[in-house]
């Protein structure tokens, strides 16, 4: 670090009392200006172009992630848009507005989720970007678009940043306000899977002998 003179602007050594060039005396406010100034300008700049190209990076990242995935058709939209006016019909509006206006559907898997393995067969999420995937088997063997609205449900909370365990406890214990109960879909496949894999994840719902299935929420 020098000194750089405010009057001719010839940068002189550290130690330096006056410009070697014109004489002028250094004082504690030239030379804080002469160092500290620029020093502080260039740190701005710096972190200026980091943000930038952390801005950049994420938002090269996200459009990667939609565009190697495929959208969905005008009618898996319309019955996307039914599933949800469900939920939003029986009280889970936060759930709803996310799925609504900021969650991006696509119809396959982009290239991150076909990196990972996936146990559910019904839809992924990639958070925090909000973008649900959802597999041909989301629209093929739910019974309805209550069960559907049950699936979309649980990638909703995925959106609002909780993992496994949370998603599938909170799509269990909230069934019957949704209206899906095992007396009307106990025989469906979306039914039979979703509490398998609600088993495996939240066993302590599952601990009370005497209920059927030993679920506690019955």
């Amino acid at each position: 670090m020098k000194k750089k003179c405010p009057n001719c602007k010839l940068v002189n050594y550290p130690n330096a009392e006056k410009c070697a060039r014109c004489g002028s005396a250094f004082n504690d406010r030239n030379a804080e200006t002469s160092l500290a100034g620029p020093q502080t300008s260039k740190i701005l700049r710096r972190v200026f172009i980091c943000i930038a190209v952390s801005i950049i990076t994420v938002a090269g990242f996200y459009v990667s992630l939609v565009f190697s995935a495929a959208s969905l058709s005008y009618e898996e939209r319309k019955t996307v848009e039914r599933s949800i006016a469900i939920l939003e019909e029986k009280g889970f509006s936060n759930e709803a507005m996310i799925l609504k206006r900021l969650a991006v559907y696509r119809a396959n898997d982009n290239w991150l989720n076909a990196s990972v393995a996936k146990e559910n067969a019904f839809a992924a999420t990639n958070f925090p970007f909000e973008i649900v995937t959802l597999y041909p088997d989301f629209f093929t063997y739910p019974a309805d678009d209550v069960e559907r609205a049950a699936i979309l449900l649980h990638e909703a909370r995925h959106l609002l940043g909780e993992d496994e365990r949370e998603a599938y406890e909170y799509v269990w214990r909230n069934r019957k306000k949704l209206g899906w109960v095992g007396e009307r879909y106990g025989n469906s496949v979306a039914w039979s899977e979703i509490r398998k894999q609600t088993r495996e994840y939240t066993p302590n719902l599952f601990v009370c002998d005497t209920n059927p299935y030993g679920d506690c929420t019955e």
